[in-house]
């Protein structure tokens, strides 16, 4: 967060800002807790002098043009039954802790939220013992782009949720569309990169976005579809810069599937304001709990 800052410049700069307590109270809690701009400026124009950052737009301004584009995917009835019936149960757990009861179970408050993102995606990620179906509106939306543009484009699809992968994939192979696929267990992924970038009959590259989000170039791939926005705004660009970098010739088409009325479209809010504090200072990955109220997580719901 931007507490870490702190760390990295009184090493490098002893001094700069003073004592952790008034770094904290001058701008760590105010930017990172209020989203002050005025106070991100401030320390964006101490701390600028010390700061070597050059973005991609300046170092390849050659690249074709990127453009990204949201995918609603309402849920069908059933769909939305497991999702409102979560949301409930949920926010009935919310309203009978403070937040500091909160925060001291943050595991608890994470896995809820993480619940109700794979129930965005599908019913069938549901770690538990019952059985609640396995409709998915992004799978069929997903399926539905992919048949009409893998004849004449490549495509890369990225979830946080390896769950989610495979069930694109027993879809690509009821149709007979050749896959990469590549997550954290992947053990050739040289093998899998390959596969999909000289392969021509290999039309779709399935990555785990904890596995794939960086360190690859998929220049052959034209369209990057994200299933389930992320927290950080920074992790989905990662993603998407695997295809949308230097060699690339081709414009790139980057689509966000989200489902209306639920925790994701709150992601996206938080991504905005989030992709704006880093226009102001730098890039920065902070833990969404530290920043989040009781009364923001119920927002989110």
């Amino acid at each position: 967060n931007t507490f870490d800052l702190y760390a990295q410049l009184s090493f490098v700069m002893p001094g700069l800002f003073g004592s952790a307590q008034r770094f904290k109270d001058e701008y760590s809690t105010p930017i990172d807790k209020f989203q002050e701009t005025k106070r991100a400026k401030e320390l964006q124009q101490k701390i600028h002098p010390f700061v070597l950052r050059r973005t991609k737009t300046q170092v390849a301004k050659e690249l074709p043009e990127k453009t990204e584009i949201v995918l609603h995917c309402e849920m069908g009835a059933e769909q939305r039954r497991v999702y409102d019936a979560y949301k409930k149960e949920f926010q009935l757990y919310l309203s009978k802790k403070d937040t500091e009861s909160l925060n001291k179970n943050s595991l608890h408050v994470l896995q809820g939220l993480m619940k109700l993102r794979q129930i965005c995606n599908s019913p069938a990620l549901l770690s538990d013992d019952e059985y609640y179906g396995d409709e998915s509106s992004k799978l069929t939306v997903l399926m539905e782009q992919i048949t009409a543009l893998k004849d004449n484009h490549k495509i890369l699809v990225f979830s946080q949720f390896v769950g989610m992968l495979d069930l694109v994939k027993e879809a690509l192979e009821r149709e007979h569309i050749e896959y990469a696929y590549l997550t954290g267990k992947t053990k050739k992924r040289e093998e899998e990169v390959n596969k999909f970038q000289e392969n021509e009959d290999t039309r779709v590259f399935l990555i785990s976005l904890k596995a794939g989000g960086t360190g690859l170039n998929l220049t052959k791939a034209e369209y990057v579809f994200l299933i389930d926005p992320w927290w950080n705004p920074a992790v989905e660009n990662q993603a998407i810069d695997r295809a949308h970098r230097i060699g690339q010739e081709n414009k790139v088409v980057a689509v966000r599937l989200i489902t209306p009325n639920t925790i994701e479209e709150k992601i996206m809010e938080l991504q905005s304001r989030k992709r704006e504090l880093a226009q102001d200072l730098v890039h920065t990955d902070t833990s969404i709990l530290k920043q989040l109220s009781k009364e923001d997580l119920i927002g989110i719901l």
